[in-house]
């Protein structure tokens, strides 16, 4: 038997639905701006990373040979540093050889 839906049925169905689509893009919107937040902190995370890594390398040349290293090239070839250049923008500057180099570590 047929069964005709009234106005009222008509009404809580398209509110239902619409409530079900509304939190769908919530949920949506949500995890994006969670995915950016995730994102943006292990960039920073690897930053830091990086930048630990050539600073405790400087410092192990330091102790060994008794002054940091003029240049980052060096700590690669004699130190076994190894950089991703290619996710990363790297500057080290030494001002003297008894005096820690300044590293900035950028992510691209």
């Amino acid at each position: 038997m047929y069964h005709e839906l009234t106005k009222q049925e008509i009404r809580r169905r398209t509110r239902k639905r619409m409530a079900g689509l509304l939190a769908i893009v919530l949920v949506v919107v949500l995890v994006w701006l969670s995915s950016n937040a995730i994102g943006a902190s292990l960039r920073e995370q690897g930053e830091l990373s990086v930048r630990n890594a050539i600073l405790n390398s400087a410092k192990q040349c330091c102790a060994i040979e008794g002054a940091y290293p003029s240049s980052l090239a060096y700590l690669e070839e004699n130190y076994g540093l190894v950089v991703n250049r290619s996710d990363y923008a790297i500057t080290y500057e030494v001002f003297a050889d008894n005096v820690m180099p300044n590293v900035v570590v950028l992510a691209k």
